[in-house]
């Protein structure tokens, strides 16, 4: 990053770094005179991005910048919380690089003026300090309560259930965490979906799909799969069953757009191999298919069942990650 103006041993030069070279006129105040901030503006030497708020240095605005610039905008001078679907970006979460609206998150009691295109801001009357992360740059909502926000906020149930897979996917939050957000929320909009999408995922399912199928499974009355069960290999290494009911010895494997992939066709047919030489069931389905066709996924899992014995009956829910 270019170097500031400001003595970096300054307090207003330490702001700044913290800031990524984004301030307020509220907060440059504290540190300059009237006339300073206005002929640091006026002077090229800094650039205002927005009503009181400003760049302090020419150059190109990075993605963290923009976030900050929105958080003072929205935030009067002081930042905002980002939230939600952003606020899980800025925790690390790795999602496919689109332009996507700048989420934040204000108490109730406050107002927003005129924030910055392409930011979206909510309001809450539930927000306590525990659901703040004030030490990151920018100040953000926690994993936990960002990952319940975003699910509520989503497009539709399928874009929530794939944030909450994607989010304990990539191990950025753990079960017992979203269950106390969601415990201390009395109004969250599809706490339904949510709340069986947290307990797929917390319970060993490893993508968006993995979950819809538990759900398919819940909802005709099918057996309690396990998720990610370990078996051992011919070679003695350890793989992993997207969804195993064990007692029939019939597995399910979904798969996503990355086994359409040349290299990874082959390497498929031989681990269905090796599954049919143990005598294990294997049954495969796109992704596209559990979300978009789940009659005809559910009428082959139960056809597979019944054809390895089932009955209609339900035994205990296998463990997870049984062997």
């Amino acid at each position: 990053m270019p170097a500031f103006t400001p003595d970096p041993d300054t307090p207003l030069g330490t702001l700044l770094r913290f800031q990524h070279g984004v301030i307020s006129w509220r907060q440059a105040r504290r540190h300059l005179s009237e006339s300073a901030v206005h002929h640091r503006v006026v002077s090229g030497r800094w650039r205002r991005m927005h009503l009181g708020v400003y760049l302090t240095y020419s150059g190109p605005v990075t993605r963290i910048q923009r976030w900050w610039i929105a958080s003072l905008a929205v935030g009067n001078g002081r930042p905002a919380l980002l939230a939600g679907p952003t606020a899980l970006r800025l925790h690390g979460l790795r999602v496919p690089e689109v332009t996507q609206p700048v989420h934040l998150l204000l108490p109730a009691h406050l107002t927003d003026r005129d924030p910055p295109p392409g930011v979206v801001v909510h309001r809450t009357r539930r927000l306590s300090r525990d659901d703040a992360c004030l030490d990151m740059s920018p100040p953000c909502t926690t994993v936990a309560r960002s990952l319940v926000d975003a699910a509520q906020w989503a497009f539709d149930d399928a874009a929530a259930i794939s944030m909450v897979a994607a989010t304990f996917q990539q191990r950025l939050v753990t079960l017992e965490q979203v269950r106390t957000v969601l415990g201390a929320s009395r109004r969250v909009r599809r706490r339904s979906v949510i709340e069986a999408a947290v307990a797929d995922a917390g319970g060993g399912s490893e993508s968006a799909y993995e979950i819809e199928f538990i759900r398919l499974c819940r909802l005709a009355g099918l057996p309690a799969p396990s998720r990610q069960a370990v078996r051992r290999d011919r070679s003695g290494r350890n793989r992993y069953r997207d969804v195993f009911f064990d007692p029939w010895q019939v597995q399910v494997e979904i798969d996503g757009s990355q086994h359409m992939e040349a290299r990874g066709w082959f390497a498929d047919m031989r681990s269905g191999n090796e599954i049919a030489i143990s005598g294990v069931r294997l049954l495969r389905f796109p992704g596209w298919a559990v979300r978009h066709r789940p009659d005809e996924v559910v009428a082959d899992v139960r056809a597979a069942l019944e054809a390895a014995g089932w009955r209609g009956g339900s035994p205990a829910t296998p463990s997870r990650r049984a062997a």
